[in-house]
């Protein structure tokens, strides 16, 4: 196979990306380098995932109040163990585990803290719907000190991420990452016979407007009026405005954010009454909006909790669930202003 053939890895590419900030001294790369081989370990189970005996719920609940699955546990056990050793991390935290993940004493500790989802629409494994993995990236902001991390020191607005991205399980296996600051976004297949994810979408450019919504109208009901009223609007037809727009919701954030990347639209989780638990929606701020937040803005497009940008909102939680608005800028922006009764 020639070097066309092949196309360029993504060691490749953070090597880079390295080269090219005369700052870095290579932490990161080890980082990001790490967390690529527990995807492709997480990869290869969800492959075989019909085959063993990891489906299924293991009868547990998480801190999220959701039922534990089988995958669930192995994905968020395999970062945990992969990324604890490499001496780049000062903490990590997932949405397995209600509290921040300590590097353990015999480790060394780095600058970096690592966010997660491990396993993100592990509900739909059963029936082979695309799932993923979600990754987030903070610098520590102090530094060089060798105490225990406070909550404080994680709890960093969206905008302050250094990287972000997804590793998609479907068809094919595909990681989308940047780390903002106009590198762009870029995509890389895993090739399986290769054992390497190559570059596959490189610079990705949202669609500044679309012709999707993707929602749970089966929430419908629970939504306040006028959100009701906007997922309305899309469904209604108007040539002049592009609509009715095209409704696709797998009922896995991943999927549904990729699909739209990819082609355009918007992703719609809004605030519900239909659960009191959780009058914000269930998605979680830190550890899934953020990261495609990030990812999304480096792409052209724009994410919002329906009131304002997503990445400035201040986090009070490690936890916190948010509505989320996200995709084609124009599409999301419209929203934005129909929400607070500034559009029709």
């Amino acid at each position: 196979m020639n070097r066309k053939a092949v196309g360029i890895t993504i060691t490749q590419h953070i090597l880079k990306q390295q080269r090219e900030n005369p700052q870095a001294t290579g932490a990161f790369t080890t980082l990001l380098t790490e967390l690529i081989v527990a995807a492709k370990v997480i990869s290869r189970e969800v492959n075989k995932a019909g085959l063993v005996d990891i489906l299924g719920s293991t009868g547990e609940i998480n801190i999220q109040d959701e039922q534990v699955q089988k995958l669930d546990v192995f994905a968020n056990r395999v970062i945990i163990e992969r990324m604890q050793h490499i001496g780049q991390l000062c903490c990590m935290g997932s949405e397995e585990v209600a509290d921040l993940i300590e590097i353990p004493s015999q480790y060394p500790k780095g600058n970096y803290i690592l966010l997660f989802d491990p396993l993100d629409g592990s509900s739909n494994i059963d029936v082979n719907v695309s799932i993923g993995t979600i990754f987030s990236i903070y610098k520590r902001k102090n530094e060089g000190n060798q105490s225990e991390v406070l909550l404080d020191e994680v709890l960093q607005p969206g905008i302050e991420q250094v990287a972000a991205g997804y590793f998609i399980y479907g068809s094919s296996t595909i990681m989308v990452y940047t780390t903002g600051n106009g590198t762009g976004v870029h995509g890389f297949t895993l090739y399986p016979s290769v054992g390497e994810f190559l570059l596959s979408h490189e610079n990705i450019r949202i669609p500044e407007k679309g012709k999707i919504y993707s929602v749970n109208e089966g929430n419908y009901q629970y939504w306040d009026e006028r959100t009701r009223a906007l997922v309305d609007y899309f469904k209604e037809k108007d040539k002049s405005s592009g609509r009715p727009y095209t409704s696709r919701y797998v009922g896995s954030l991943v999927a549904d954010f990729h699909r739209n990347l990819l082609k355009g639209g918007i992703f719609m989780y809004p605030a519900d009454n239909k659960d009191p638990k959780k009058p914000h929606g269930k998605l979680r701020l830190m550890l899934e909006a953020n990261p495609l937040a990030m990812v999304v803005k480096e792409a052209g497009g724009y994410a919002s909790d329906g009131q304002g940008p997503i990445l400035e909102i201040d986090p009070k939680e490690l936890h916190q669930r948010i509505p989320l608005f996200i995709g084609s800028k124009q599409d999301v922006e419209f929203a934005e202003a129909f929400l607070s009764g500034k559009a029709p």
